[in-house]
């Protein structure tokens, strides 16, 4: 059996070329970012507009919510630094997944953001949903696959990382 080289081949980031095939397979990340990153600003904004939410205690409390799991976590440890702050806890959460939910949304630092997100889902699959029997039921371990295609590929299309890559080959000749 012999082999050869393929000099029919594009750069999939091109926007050169290429059939719906072609195209369907650059865009294919777009649904995802623009989910999760809906997903994670309608989260942080959820978590910081609930007043109940961002307590120490009380029905629907931050605080509750993690005396609740701490025993059942997979590390209580992490748990117990969240009840030393509920609050200040509840807050680096909500920006955390603003933060995440924007940039991904823009695709602004992309990969980074993906790498945001898939350690909040990480953190909340170890604490509050891993007791969720069967596993499945839990959707933080979901979350957690879904950034694992964005921390890879980040955002190559209609995002600000791609227009400052497009920018700096501009200047640079192409050679970047």
């Amino acid at each position: 059996m012999t082999h050869s080289m393929r000099t029919d081949t594009h750069s999939p980031h091109s926007g050169e070329g290429g059939g719906r095939r072609d195209s369907a397979a650059r865009y294919a990340l777009l649904p995802l970012r623009i989910f999760l990153g809906v997903t994670f600003i309608y989260a942080g904004l959820d978590k910081l507009t609930d007043s109940a939410f961002m307590k120490d205690s009380g029905s629907g409390s931050i605080g509750d919510m993690m005396r609740a799991v701490r025993d059942s976590s997979a590390i209580p440890a992490l748990v117990d630094l969240s009840l030393k702050s509920p609050v200040g806890f509840g807050y680096a959460i909500a920006f955390g997944e603003l933060a995440v939910g924007i940039g991904t949304l823009l695709g602004l630092l992309a990969r980074l953001a993906a790498l945001g997100g898939a350690l909040i889902s990480l953190s909340l699959w170890l604490t509050v949903s891993w007791a969720s029997d069967p596993y499945y039921y839990g959707n933080d371990l979901a979350y957690l696959m879904a950034w694992t295609p964005l921390i890879l590929a980040g955002a190559p299309l209609l995002s600000v990382d791609a227009a400052l890559r497009s920018r700096r080959r501009q200047r640079t000749g192409g050679y970047r």
